[in-house]
């Protein structure tokens, strides 16, 4: 009888230990097989962000700020229209949300926007009159610009060795629209110049009223520095 059972008890615990080494070994490929399929997934998301991060970098570097800035606009854009349809007036509904102190820093912000500071150089007086003209003038016809870049070639942009005289023709248009600009300029100019009341006992040192408005800039910015030079060739004492 023992003879018998001891075969039947070596052959359930070598059946038990081949059963175990199986699943160890399942158990093993199911890890190995989760571990590649993880590391497939991190190789994938590491390209991913390598191209969105070198696409970030070709963009200005005000890209975001400026993508803040259009969907601001747009949303404010959006109430607008609404308020319009309502019969309402969208700065005053606007206001009513903000606190005080909020309005007034939107207030000053509006104030400092555009400030006109007066004379203060020619230097900036031809910056402000330089990008006011620039901001009035109509968008650029792409198609008509590329035109133009492959008709003249290295004479579109005019370098030091290139002879551009004659090869490029002003539009009746542009040369129109130039004169009414200028026209535009002197009526403003001639609107804008008041006459002052006259002193007849003030020195003349001036020709004409304008050249009179050009020394008072003169003396009122610069009097200062120059007071004792004056005094000096009035007396004939300059060296």
């Amino acid at each position: 009888m023992s003879t018998v059972e001891e075969p039947q008890t070596s052959t359930s615990s070598s059946a038990c230990k081949e059963m175990s080494f199986a699943e160890r070994q399942a158990e093993r490929m199911k890890r190995l097989r989760s571990l590649h399929t993880a590391r497939n997934e991190a190789r994938s998301h590491n390209h991913q962000e390598v191209v969105a991060e070198e696409a970030r970098n070709k963009l200005p570097p005000n890209y975001e700020a400026k993508r803040r800035q259009a969907e601001w606009l747009l949303e404010d854009q959006k109430k607008r229209e609404e308020a319009a349809k309502q019969g309402k007036e969208y700065d005053r509904v606007k206001l009513l949300n903000i606190s005080a102190v909020e309005a007034e820093r939107l207030e000053r912000k509006k104030k400092k926007k555009n400030p006109d500071q007066g004379f203060s150089t020619y230097e900036q007086a031809t910056v402000r009159q330089y990008n006011r003209l620039v901001k009035n003038m109509p968008t650029t016809d792409m198609e008509q610009y590329e035109k133009q870049k492959q008709k003249y070639g290295d004479a579109f942009y005019g370098g030091p060795n290139v002879i551009i005289h004659g090869m490029h023709e002003d539009r009746k248009e542009a040369v129109d629209k130039m004169v009414n600009d200028l026209e535009g300029q002197i009526a403003k100019r001639a609107k804008y110049s008041r006459r002052r009341i006259h002193n007849d006992d003030a020195d003349i040192d001036y020709i004409n009223e304008r050249n009179a408005k050009f020394n008072k800039k003169l003396e009122r910015f610069y009097g200062e520095h120059t007071a004792e030079i004056k005094q000096n060739l009035e007396r004939g004492t300059a060296i």
